[in-house]
């Protein structure tokens, strides 16, 4: 009888793996943007996820966390141009919006707060917007805006 030769074993072959993506496994990465009030809040002023940046409800309110005299269009103006510092300092502006909500104290406010709120944006570049009345917006605000923008 003839000697049986030994086969070589061949390697396994293991199909080659990806490594999985920190966007897919975990999620975008997150940064927490604050800026220092002259007391403490209970949420970030923004949130990057990836390439979008969220923004936390903006009230008409001045640097002291006060509103401004004058009611609901000088609110509008002041809560779009503290979103607007917001976007600027994380990366990102007001032609970048992409989505917008709009809380109102009363929903007989929307047309006047519309007429403020439309000089933010270029006509052919107005972000999508969802708007509606709730009670008791934080410190007797007539008007509470956020917005998600895209990040250069």
């Amino acid at each position: 009888m003839a000697a049986s030769k030994k086969r070589k074993a061949k390697p396994v072959r293991r199909r080659a793996t990806r490594p999985a993506s920190k966007h897919r496994a975990n999620g975008p990465a997150l940064k927490f943007c604050r800026t220092p009030k002259p007391f403490p809040l209970p949420f970030s002023d923004a949130v990057r996820a990836g390439n979008l940046l969220y923004v936390s409800g903006q009230l008409g309110t001045d640097e002291n966390l006060k509103l401004v005299p004058g009611g609901i269009l000088a609110e509008a103006n002041r809560a779009m141009n503290n979103i607007r510092a917001i976007l600027e300092r994380n990366g990102s502006s007001l032609g970048r919006v992409v989505k917008c909500t709009v809380m109102l104290a009363d929903m007989n406010e929307w047309e006047a707060m519309n007429t403020v709120y439309s000089t933010f944006f270029a006509k052919d570049r107005q972000p999508a917007r969802s708007a509606f009345a709730g009670t008791g917006l934080a410190f007797g605000a007539r008007v509470e805006i956020d917005c998600v923008a895209a990040v250069k």
